[in-house]
């Protein structure tokens, strides 16, 4: 299905998504080095713990890839198309970039690269910068309003193509920032869920990138030599708040190696009872046995 505004690029079968080698043409030319190998398995197996432990792929079902150009999101399709390529995600993969209309946005190179590697894709086309810069004040950040409507262009993609899921790049970093924003701004626990249904309750939104590092996307994005996009075109970027809390982990990561992984690991290891919310845990019917020690 298409609207107005978005191009729908077929793929070819399996054999031409493959070089001569029996692997996806995106890996072709990648470092043959023992550390980029070890890099490539570390990602791969974070992903499928990520996807089986949250229970993502729906033998059959199909996925709608977000891909803005940025080295996080270009990681994760690699990872997918790995995946799928060993026979490990038994869902199809529809690459989407949404071109919001920002000011010397390169429209040539996803297309481009996409079509190249013989990948199935659908470029968007919808002008939500001339929405955010009328909207927002005059020197604040653009963010998180053109988040939103980025969403919601994606979630309707997603319907149109007959996409069960969303899938975006956010990483262990990413979600551990959000933690502690959550924790030090808005006094509550809450960080970026691996899995999470959309408010219509027709998309899911999945994150199998949740377990894995920053710089290894980067490490990994650099080595397949994919054609970066910067996210700063608008001009505008997150304000202060996130940039904090990306000094302060890094901080602790430096002083505490091993802490970050640690840290997203205790987000899957709750103990509502050791905390302070009565919805999650009762605590009025907590009560001693009598004669427990008669």
């Amino acid at each position: 299905m298409l609207e107005d505004g978005g191009e729908v690029a077929a793929v070819e079968d399996r054999d031409s998504d493959e070089t001569a080698g029996g692997e996806h043409t995106l890996f072709r030319g990648a470092p043959t080095s023992v550390s980029f190998k070890k890099l490539r398995k570390r990602l791969l197996r974070q992903a499928r713990e990520a996807i089986e432990s949250h229970a993502m792929a729906r033998p059959g079902a199909r996925w709608l890839v977000g891909l803005s150009g940025g080295k996080d999101s270009y990681a994760l399709l690699a990872v997918l198309l790995d995946l799928k390529w060993r026979g490990l995600l038994p869902v199809d993969l529809l690459a989407c970039n949404l071109d919001q209309g920002q000011p010397n946005f390169p429209k040539h190179v996803l297309p481009e690269f996409l079509t190249r590697h013989g990948i199935a894709h659908r470029i968007e086309y919808r002008d939500t910068y001339s929405v955010v810069t009328q909207k927002v004040p005059e020197g604040a950040t653009y963010c998180s309003l053109c988040s939103r409507l980025r969403r919601g262009h994606l979630y309707r993609v997603a319907r149109e193509e007959g996409c069960e899921a969303l899938v975006l790049g956010h990483h262990r970093d990413d979600a551990l920032e959000t933690f502690f924003m959550n924790l030090f701004h808005g006094g509550r626990l809450a960080a970026m869920p691996a899995k999470l249904l959309n408010d219509q309750g027709d998309v899911m939104v999945l994150r199998p990138l949740i377990f894995s590092a920053e710089e290894d996307l980067a490490r990994l994005s650099a080595g397949l030599a994919v054609p970066i996009i910067p996210c700063d075109l608008c001009g505008s970027q997150d304000g202060l708040q996130r940039n904090a809390m990306k000094a302060m982990l890094a901080d602790l990561e430096t002083r505490f190696p091993g802490r970050k992984d640690v840290m997203i690991r205790a987000l899957g290891n709750v103990r509502p009872s050791h905390l302070l919310d009565p919805a999650l845990f009762d605590f009025s019917a907590l009560a001693p046995t009598p004669g427990a020690f008669a």
